[in-house]
């Protein structure tokens, strides 16, 4: 018996933007779980919950979220912190590798 995987992509992108439901099924979660998101600030939206869009970042806290709620139980609040403060080590780091180039 053969083993089928069927694969599908949508290309996610400034012209062609998520909604809550796409979101939703993307991290395998409820559109209320992704209004959540909304609430604690881990992804962006404005508007009604009907016309949001969401954008390649916002997938990606979205998975991320995810996968931190799943594998250390941490609540929506935790979460959003763990996000930010992973983003601003980023953003610091980056800025001290550009500062090292310009010293040599």
């Amino acid at each position: 018996m053969k083993k089928v995987v069927i694969t599908s992509a949508t290309v996610v992108g400034k012209s062609q933007p998520l909604s809550a439901d796409d979101l939703a099924r993307a991290c395998g979660a409820e559109v209320e779980w992704v209004a959540q998101l909304v609430e604690v600030g881990i992804v962006n939206a404005s508007g009604q919950q009907a016309e949001w869009c969401f954008y390649s970042v916002d997938l990606q806290r979205a998975l991320h979220a995810r996968r931190l709620e799943h594998d250390f139980g941490a609540s929506l609040d935790a979460v959003a912190l763990i996000l930010d403060l992973s983003q601003e080590v980023r953003r610091l780091k980056a800025h001290l590798r550009a500062l090292e180039g310009t010293d040599r």
